[in-house]
């Protein structure tokens, strides 16, 4: 992951463009915690809630910037669910119809340079639409 990959960064979780490209469903979306957690057992609420608020945000970004049908979001724990890397992440696909998003193994790691349009994108849009954090209760 490069930095021009990363479009959102607040003090508890950062967003970017995943380097791993798959299928048809390149520039999907990852967020992950700035501190270390390595799954969704060890990490705290307030971040988990921190996530799930800038998902939807994004999620929504995502149906806009890249005229999508749909998302999938997926988020693995453990070797046994197909967690790859050992700190907490939750992806964000944008989905059509037949897309074969699950029967299609072809991830590939991709070029910064393929990246960066899409991290552009996200960066245009949430300087026009900024994620307003919810204030705490």
């Amino acid at each position: 992951m490069k930095q021009a990959d990363i479009f959102y960064r607040d003090n508890l979780v950062i967003a970017a463009i995943n380097s791993k490209f798959v299928g048809n469903n390149p520039g999907h979306v990852i967020i992950f915690p700035v501190d270390h957690h390595e799954n969704i057992y060890d990490l705290p609420d307030h971040i988990a809630a921190r996530v799930s608020y800038v998902a939807k945000r994004i999620a929504i970004a995502i149906k806009e910037i890249r005229n999508c049908e749909g998302v999938t979001t997926q988020q693995n724990n453990e070797p046994a669910s197909g967690q790859h890397a050992f700190h907490y992440h939750f992806h964000i696909f944008p989905r059509w119809s037949n897309d074969k998003l699950y029967d299609n193994s072809n991830v590939r790691v991709s070029n910064p340079k393929e990246r960066v349009s899409c991290a552009n994108a996200f960066k245009e849009y949430f300087a026009k639409n900024p994620i307003a954090l919810p204030q705490a209760s």
